[in-house]
């Protein structure tokens, strides 16, 4: 460098700075890790030499368990499916006029006002 060559001065860094920039760094190393460990390959963590996590894929009667909670809640779905169409076609009935749940009323007409007459 140059005697010319000006030098960038950093100011000093606050402590609630300071306290952002290391939420920021671990939630990043927590993210990261968080993405390894969901994902369904073989792994083995050594983190910092303090915690040893491994994770296997599902076994054979794991994955029949989860097929059966993702049948259960396609059938939920279903209902909630049919459910929806039937409110869908009231809506549609009420809207038209001639609604099939809610009984109908009948208004009266007014009775027409007496015609003055004048003598």
């Amino acid at each position: 460098m140059s005697e010319d060559a000006e030098l960038i001065e950093i100011d000093k860094m606050s402590i609630d700075q300071l306290a952002g920039a290391v939420v920021l760094i671990f939630g990043a190393i927590g993210s990261l890790l968080l993405v390894i460990w969901q994902s369904k390959c073989h792994c083995k963590m050594n983190l910092c030499y303090i915690f040893q996590c491994e994770r296997r894929p599902p076994s054979e009667e794991e994955m029949k368990g989860l097929k059966e909670q993702s049948e259960k809640l396609k059938n939920i779905n279903k209902k909630e499916d049919k459910i929806l169409e039937k409110e869908d076609e009231i809506l549609d009935e009420v809207e038209k006029g001639t609604p099939r749940l809610i009984p109908e009323i009948k208004i009266q007409e007014p009775e027409p006002e007496p015609e003055l007459t004048t003598k």
